[in-house]
Formats: structure tokens, C-alpha cells, sequence
């Protein structure tokens, strides 16, 4: 199982690496193809459909064929996605191979969370999402030496990124006859039956605002992952490049504290690690309020760093909140439901931002934060009835 674990964190580089590339070298896109800035919101809203759509359907994807060919099939469509992107002669064809792009991410999303919490303890789900900031983190570091220079090359950029992941997908293809025949979860039920048949939502207690809880995350996270860099170029006047390269410390920021709360994740829980991401996001954002200059740009380090223990808890604590039975579909569902309100808020504040000014990002990230713990505390509270009815 160890080289299987391995491979898994290899994977999740590979779930990184698309993730942060767009928002750093949208400054360029948007100007090569000639339309408005804020038309990323709604290219970031069509592939955020497309990956909550394959999140929802992922339960029933992954009961009948499994995570590992699952896994082994998303990344290549990802992959597809990135280098059909760097040829798109227009922001319309671009768009079309993002779709490609979002249902593959969505599906392997899902999957490979749901199989973490399942299989492996937290602090593992923790070290796993730091190898998601390792993808995040390269792909801006990539981008920005592409960038460098008046016209700059972002279709390089997407390429390279494209190589590594085709690089992935093979490691995994090498690996699937392994994995297929350790893992039970990879053989197809026959007794299969649909969600809407076996699932009532409304039997667990607390689902609605434990999906909220992410999708507030989510809405931050996309926030400054797609609008950070032009936030730094239009509030402190810096290039394009220099602004992807802070949009790649603040993914550094969530790679540490990913890697630094796999260590003390198990002994104080999942719960409690939200409560001290959220604490330390809190002092990232008080930082870029301060009158310092670019210099308060280090507040996208803290911020990340606060952020990387929520999405990994938030998820590790789905099988614990709401039992093992349908964790693929609940995860899904978090998954989706994450994505969905997470996009709903980056559209709006990318409207709102290039409508009036970026100076409104660190106001909006504050709000969302509050209406996180909120929604984080309400599902803890709420989703300790289902613990006491599996009891009785």
C-alpha cells in the first residue's frame, strides 16, 4: 500500500498544477484577446460548473468503475484541457477545452478526498493537500518566467504545465494494474442502485452548513487564487510577473501550512484545525489593510498558510459528521456544492472589483471568513445528532 500512497502524492500535484495557472496569466490573456478583465469570472464560472457537475456524479462514477481508472482518466482530461488551451486561437475556444478540463478536475477531486478520508488518517489528508500546494505553487512560479517581458508567453507557460501532467497521468497508467487489484473499492458493485434511492439528504444533520463552511472556504481560496494577481497590479502598480510570483507565495503560504498542520493534525482533530486556520487567515487579512505598501503583499503568505488546514479538515471530518456508508456521494456533494458557491462569489467580486476598485478584496475576504466559522461551528454542532442516532 505504500507505493500506492506514493503515487497518491504525486497525484495530487497533479491536482494543483491547473488550479492557480489561469488567474496569473490572466493580465496577459484578457489583453492579447482583446476583451474586458472581468470576463474571467465568467470563464471561471463555466469551468467551476463543469467541476461541480462531475463532483455531484462522482459517487455513482466512482462505485462503478473506481478511484484508480477514475483518477487515471480525469488527469489526462486535464491534461487535454491545458494544451488544447495554450493552441486556443480565441478566449471562446480556450473556454472549451477549460470544460474539459473542469469535469477531469471534479471527478479526481472528489474521488481521491473521499479515498484519503477513507483509508488514511488526517494528518496524511494534510500532507496530501501540501502536494496540492506544491502543484499550485509551480504552476505560477512556471507561468511567471513566460510572462517575464512586455508581450509574454502564457501559451508556454500552459504547455509545460501540460507536459508534467501528461508526465502524471503515465505514472498512474504504470500503476493502475497494481492499484486496481488492491484496492477494493475499484470493482464494480452489482447490486448497484442510484443516490436518489439510497441517499435522503435530509436524514444528516448539520449537511447544509458543513457544505457552506467549504463553499465560503472555496470562495476566498478562488478569490485571491484568480483575482490576486490583478489585485496586486492595479492596488500597487507592480508588473504582471512580479504579481505571479506573490499569487505563488500565497499558494506557498497554503503548501506550509498544509505540511505544518499534517503534524499536529491527528492529536488536535479536525475540528480544532479549522478554528486555527481561520485565526491565522484572519491575521493575513488584517496585514493587507495596513498602510505599508506592496510590503503588505506578505499578508497573501498568511493568508494561505491560515487556509491550508480548512479544505483537508472540512473534508476529513465528512466520513466522522455524517458516517462511512455514503462518504463518496457526501463528499461529492461538499464537493459541488463548494464550487458552486465558491464561483457565485468570485463572479461577483470580479464584477464588483473591475467595476470600481480591487481595493475591496481584503474587505470581502474578511466577510467571508466570518460567514465560514459561522457555518463551520453551526455544522459541528448540529452534525453531533447524527453520531447519537448511529449510536441508538
Amino acid at each position: 500500500m505504500v507505493s500506492i500512497l506514493v503515487l497518491i502524492y504525486i497525484v495530487f500535484i497533479s491536482l494543483g498544477l491547473p488550479d492557480s495557472v489561469f488567474g496569473v496569466a490572466w493580465p496577459v490573456v484578457h489583453n492579447e484577446f482583446g476583451i474586458a478583465e472581468s470576463f474571467a469570472s465568467i470563464y471561471s464560472i463555466v469551468t467551476g460548473l463543469c467541476s461541480g457537475g462531475a463532483s455531484f456524479v462522482a459517487g455513482v462514477v466512482l462505485r462503478k468503475f473506481g478511484t484508480p481508472r477514475v483518477t487515471f482518466v480525469s488527469i489526462l482530461l486535464t491534461a487535454i484541457g491545458l494544451i488544447g488551451m495554450s493552441f486556443s486561437p480565441n478566449i471562446w475556444i480556450m473556454m472549451l477545452f477549460a470544460v474539459v478540463m473542469g469535469y477531469g478536475a471534479g471527478a479526481i477531486d472528489t474521488g481521491l478526498n473521499n479515498y484519503v478520508s477513507l483509508h488514511f488518517k488526517a494528518r496524511h489528508m494534510s500532507w496530501l493537500h501540501a502536494f496540492w500546494g506544491i502543484g499550485v505553487t509551480l504552476s505560477p512560479a512556471i507561468m511567471s518566467v513566460f510572462l517575464n517581458g512586455e508581450q509574454g508567453n502564457w501559451r508556454n507557460g500552459y504547455r509545460v504545465i501540460a507536459v508534467v501532467q501528461f508526465s502524471i497521468a503515465a505514472a498512474v497508467g504504470i500503476m493502475l494494474p497494481k492499484w486496481l487489484k488492491k484496492d477494493k473499492d475499484s470493482q464494480p458493485e452489482k447490486a448497484e442502485e442510484t443516490v436518489k434511492e439510497k441517499l435522503k439528504l435530509s436524514d444528516f444533520k448539520g449537511l447544509l452548513p458543513s457544505i457552506l463552511a467549504l463553499g465560503f472556504y472555496c470562495s476566498m481560496e478562488f478569490i485571491v487564487g484568480t483575482w490576486g494577481a490583478s489585485y496586486a497590479v492595479n492596488v500597487y502598480s507592480i508588473g504582471a510577473d512580479i504579481a505571479a510570483r506573490w499569487v505563488s507565495v500565497y499558494f506557498g503560504g497554503i503548501m506550509t501550512g498544509r505540511l505544518l498542520s499534517g503534524f499536529v493534525s491527528d492529536k488536535f482533530g479536525d475540528n480544532k484545525m479549522i478554528r486555527i486556520g481561520a485565526s491565522t487567515s484572519a491575521v493575513g487579512i488584517l496585514i493587507l489593510l495596513l498602510p505599508i505598501g506592496s510590503k503588505a503583499l506578505i499578508g497573501l503568505f498568511f493568508i494561505g498558510v491560515g487556509f491550508g488546514p480548512v479544505f483537508p479538515s472540512v473534508l476529513h471530518a465528512v466520513p466522522s459528521r455524517f458516517g462511512k456508508k455514503f462518504s463518496a456521494d457526501l463528499t461529492g456533494f461538499h464537493m459541488g456544492g463548494a464550487y458552486a458557491v465558491g464561483f457565485a462569489f468570485q463572479l461577483s467580486l470580479g464584477y464588483a472589483a473591475t467595476g470600481t476598485t480591487f481595493k475591496i478584496v481584503p474587505y470581502v475576504l474578511a466577510a467571508l471568513l466570518c460567514l465560514m466559522v459561522i457555518a463551520n461551528e453551526t455544522a459541528i454542532k448540529k452534525s453531533t445528532k447524527n453520531i447519537e442516532t448511529e449510536e441508538l
